[in-house]
Parts: C-alpha cells; sequence; structure tokens
C-alpha cells in the first residue's frame, strides 16, 4: 500500500525577471519559488491501479519523483508499505519499482545485461535473477531481443526493457510515469496487459497519463492534479459519475476531467 500526505515541493527562481507574465500570476509562484507540488494526498491498496492524471505542467512528474524517492520533499508525507520515505529512503526504495519518463537505458548493454544489473543492485542472486528476467521476457515478450544492445532498440523495445528493469525485484509498489507514450498499438496492449497483470498479483500500481481510456480499462482510482494540488482523489465510478451520462447512459471521462479542471464540482 502506498500513502500520500499533504506532499509539497517547490523550487527557487534563478531569475525572477526572466518569467512571463503568465508565469508571474500563477498562484505557484510566490516569494521568488515556484511551487510546483502545493497539497497532493491520496492512496493506493493491493491490488489497485491508480491513474494520475493532470494537464502539462500540473505537478505529476514532480509527485512521482517524490514518491521514488529521487526528489526530497518540502512538507508532507509518503508511506510505502508502511516506510516513510523521507526517514526511510533505502527501506522505501526496496519497496518501489518507477518508471520514469525517460528510459534512461545503458545504450551499449543488451536488454538482459540491463535488467541483470538493476537485479544485481538490488542484491539478487544469480538463480532468482535468471529465472525472473526470464518471466518477466515471456510476460512482456521480449525473448526476441534480448540480446540486442539498447542503441539499436526500437522506442518499444526500450520501454519494455525499463518496465522490466523497474519490476525485476518484484516490488511492494510500481509507479510508472506515462508508460505507454509513444508506444504503436500492439506494445501498448502488452504494458496494458502487464499493468493488469501487477493488480490481479494484488501489487499496487500507479501511473501517470494522458490517455482516458487506459484509465476506463484498468483504474480503480483517479486523482487528477492541477496546479500542484489534487483537485480529485476518489474511485473511478465517483469520477464517472462527474459527467453526464448520455443517451444509452455512457458517460465520457474526458468531460469528467474538464469539471475537475474548470472546478465545477
Amino acid at each position: 500500500m502506498i500513502e500520500v500526505k499533504h506532499l509539497a515541493k517547490s523550487f527557487a527562481v534563478a531569475d525572477a525577471k526572466k518569467l512571463s507574465d503568465a508565469e508571474k500570476n500563477d498562484v505557484r509562484y510566490r516569494d521568488g519559488r515556484f511551487h510546483s507540488v502545493r497539497d497532493v494526498s491520496f492512496s493506493c491498496d493491493s491490488g489497485e491501479v491508480l491513474g494520475l492524471l493532470g494537464p502539462n505542467g500540473a505537478g505529476k512528474t514532480t509527485t512521482l519523483r517524490m514518491l521514488s524517492t529521487a526528489l526530497q520533499p518540502d512538507g508532507g508525507q509518503v508511506l510505502i508499505d508502511g516506510h516513510d520515505v523521507l526517514t526511510e529512503p533505502l527501506e522505501a526504495r526496496r519497496r518501489i519499482g518507477f518508471l520514469s519518463a525517460s528510459t534512461g537505458l545503458y545504450g551499449r548493454l543488451t536488454a538482459f545485461e540491463n535488467i541483470a544489473y538493476f537485479a544485481r543492485l538490488h542484491g539478487m542472486p544469480e538463480p532468482a535473477l535468471r529465472e525472473r528476467i526470464d518471466e518477466l521476457f515471456t510476460m512482456l515478450d521480449m525473448h526476441s531481443f534480448a540480446n540486442r544492445k539498447a542503441d539499436n532498440m526500437s522506442s518499444g523495445m526500450k520501454q519494455k526493457t525499463a518496465i522490466a528493469r523497474a519490476v525485476v525485484h518484484s516490488p511492494k509498489v510500481v509507479v510508472l510515469d506515462e508508460p505507454t507514450t509513444g508506444l504503436d498499438i500492439m506494445t501498448t496492449q502488452t504494458v496494458l496487459d502487464f499493468i493488469h497483470g501487477l493488480k490481479q498479483a494484488g501489487t499496487p500500481v500507479i501511473f501517470s497519463t494522458h490517455h482516458l481510456d487506459e484509465v476506463a480499462a484498468l483504474c480503480d482510482r483517479v486523482v487528477v492534479i492541477d496546479a500542484g494540488v489534487s483537485a480529485f482523489a476518489g474511485s473511478i465510478a465517483e469520477f464517472s459519475s462527474l459527467a453526464e451520462p448520455d443517451a444509452l447512459g455512457r458517460t465520457d471521462l474526458r468531460q469528467s476531467f474538464m469539471r475537475v479542471i474548470r472546478q465545477e464540482v
């Protein structure tokens, strides 16, 4: 389980004179700092998938980077499987699998070598490492390029490798930052099927996306971040109910999203 309580993070503005009028009038800019995340709270329990939504620049990636311990919060609390990210970062890191927006693979290493390297960093013994990688290669359909160097991989191959690397140590919580962006239909479906498999295994999954069809297909819970604040946090049913049903009783999640952003709820 992961619990996020009143998370906050700001960054110093190097040269305020270079800010546009729109940036100066942004509610997040004050006292020479940009408050990227001001007050974000949500939770994701075992076997749940949580979709993290929001406009570009809303604070989603900053939030996810704090969950992963890559950034230290200015305020608030993040508990991963009961361990506080701020006071127990090493314990928290052992329990989390994080996929950033960029794959960050080592170009001269093969898919197998990239994943094995991180498995060894997590202290996995060789027999368990090889068994786990073989399992992931089957789940993500990666056997055909297991020995291909990352520099020679397609975008889809790189993303699959990055996902496998993130979960090779069987983390208690998985956090994915836009895992399907730029992927073709077949690769996207493989990634979505993999997320569904994590859900069935009882692993909480948090993923940010701009694709509301993915949210409808996978998510149990939804969080909408707007201007650094969790403007909505609730079940997919509650989020869907924000939209007006059509003549057939169907609801459009885009309408739900826009109502939250426009503060019509």
